[in-house]
């Protein structure tokens, strides 16, 4: 199932996939899915749908900007 809100969507990625959202991880999938012309961009978007590539900008947007972040702890930096 593909997730159609921001909640749903940080639960696929952080509880499922087990993804930490932190501002870097958002910054480096925005600069890769703004570039439309990359191969991966244009598989997210074959895959998921233009509706969903632009739902996940905007999300990936709200992160980088230390919307909702979870930042790494301290023990994490070791």
């Amino acid at each position: 199932m593909i997730p159609q809100n921001f909640e749903e969507w940080k639960i696929c990625i952080e509880k499922k996939c087990q993804i930490p959202l932190t501002v870097a991880f958002a910054s480096q999938r925005l600069t890769i899915y703004s570039q439309r012309e990359l191969p991966e961009t244009q598989r997210f978007i074959k895959l998921y749908g233009e509706p969903h590539y632009l739902r996940v900008m905007e999300w990936f947007s709200r992160i980088a900007a230390g919307e909702n972040v979870l930042e790494p702890s301290s023990n994490d930096k070791k």
